[in-house]
């Protein structure tokens, strides 16, 4: 598809969600995971300076070809356009892997709560589909209509099987019925705003769930907690200074990347650990 409709981009703003969104053949899908998989046999033991997990985990197209090249995927950017308009940056991009029969989860909460930026609108989330993502597997839950609000106080958790930084979880009960569960087959996406109410249980299938998620922005966005902060130039242009450019890589974990990618990781954490005396991780390294 070529762009999303008025009525799809209505449906987006009025609900703060959508899906599911063709944007490539299951084969391809098929394909991008037998990449994604290639590289964690080959580099999984070589001598990185972090976890193979925690680079997959935490701006992966800053170091991985693979996540760059589907986080500029002309099929995704048309949509993202209907969202945020034609000058589009990415801000993160992830692999997201709940591994089969396993009880990690992630607690219902607002993607903008720290990311340093406020309650803007000029950000969407995408979530790529690389393997069947249903209730069974542990698929994302939206609760419609939340991201009208602004951002509402959380509490931090700190547990072990939040894939979370801090375990953050929204300080609100969220009954099942509002729940909406995010089926995607390979191949599809859904987007959300950041204001967005979700979470996910546990994946107990057979198969690993395994989503691309890219954090796309409008150069408008400002980082207000951190003194500089880095995005990659997907789409049009950037005149506003307000953040650092780097290039796609070429190969996977190049030095200069690795550089960028500890600079950008040590920035972002600033933002990422507002309100708190202790360093935290970035995220929890999963898969």
């Amino acid at each position: 598809m070529a762009g999303l409709s008025d009525a799809k981009i209505k449906q987006y703003w009025d609900d703060g969600y959508l899906f599911p969104v063709d944007v490539m053949s299951g084969a391809e899908a098929a394909n991008a995971r037998s990449e994604l998989e290639q590289v964690e046999a080959d580099w999984l033991d070589a001598d990185l300076t972090l976890p193979l997990s925690q680079y997959k985990r935490v701006n992966a197209h800053c170091v991985m070809p693979l996540a760059a090249r589907l986080a500029t995927l002309p099929s995704i950017l048309d949509v993202v356009e209907g969202i945020i308009g034609p000058d589009i940056l990415v801000w993160s991009a992830e692999f997201l892997i709940k591994e089969p029969r396993t009880s990690q989860i992630i607690s219902m909460h607002q993607d903008l709560t720290y990311w340093g930026m406020g309650a803007t609108d000029g950000q969407v989330t995408a979530w790529l589909a690389l393997s069947p993502s249903n209730p069974k597997s542990g698929c994302m839950d939206f609760v419609k209509g939340t991201h009208k609000n602004e951002i509402l106080p959380h509490n931090d958790t700190f547990d072990a099987n939040n894939l979370l930084s801090r375990g953050q979880e929204i300080a609100v009960d969220i009954a099942d019925e509002d729940r909406v569960a995010v089926d995607l087959k390979p191949g599809q996406m859904s987007l959300h705003h950041g204001l967005m109410i979700h979470g996910s249980g546990p994946n107990v299938s057979d198969d690993r769930r395994i989503g691309v998620v890219i954090r796309y922005i409008s150069p408008s966005v400002k980082q207000e907690v951190a003194s500089r902060d880095y995005a990659m130039l997907a789409r049009g242009v950037d005149l506003s200074g307000n953040f650092i450019h780097f290039a796609e890589p070429k190969e996977n974990f190049e030095p200069r990347a690795l550089e960028i990618y500890d600079m950008m990781r040590e920035d972002q954490r600033k933002s990422l650990g507002q309100g708190l005396d202790k360093k935290v991780k970035l995220y929890q390294a999963s898969g």
